[in-house]
């Protein structure tokens, strides 16, 4: 594996900088942890969603969690699993998964930023797809934590597309 150069980590220093123009454009909040690490709110149709982006310079690459309001207790874990595979079936970007030590949702993607001189735009569409799959697959997951439903029933129902509004 090649070491960061100099010209690369140039156009590099620290992406987070620019990830805080993306979020206060937005006029979200967010806040700057560390030096590497920045935690930010996006309100949306559901819930809050905690985001949180980790930049490690030694790799080249920003690491993006999108956190849900929704937390499963041990008991649900497995079953939850098998929600999980069906919905990261159907989306191409990122994946969902199980923080196992507090039982909160997360939607997760990293990207590699090596040799990518402008990162707006990418950082744009990140955000965005992260959001989007969090409000499509938002109600399987409550269906399946807060009406007992099994995943298959969840998914199955949540994704019903309905036409016109009530």
């Amino acid at each position: 594996m090649p070491a960061l150069t100099s010209e690369a980590s140039s156009m590099l220093t620290n992406p987070l900088d620019l990830m805080e123009q993306v979020i206060g454009g937005h006029g979200w909040t967010f806040e700057r942890c560390t030096p590497t690490e920045m935690a930010a709110e996006a309100p949306s149709r559901w819930c809050d969603y905690g985001l949180f982006f980790s930049w490690s310079a030694e790799l080249g690459a920003i690491l993006f969690t999108c956190a849900f309001d929704l937390k499963a207790a041990p008991t649900q874990h497995p079953d939850l699993y098998e929600l999980i595979g069906l919905a990261n079936e159907q989306i191409w970007v990122g994946h969902f998964s199980l923080d196992t030590e507090d039982g909160v949702l997360l939607f997760r993607h990293a990207l590699l930023l090596r040799g990518t001189p402008s990162v707006t735009d990418v950082f744009e569409d990140m955000i965005d797809i992260a959001l989007a799959e969090c409000e499509r697959f938002y109600p399987a997951f409550r269906f399946f934590l807060h009406a007992g439903l099994d995943a298959k029933t969840a998914l199955a129902t949540a994704m019903i597309d309905c036409q016109g509004e009530a």
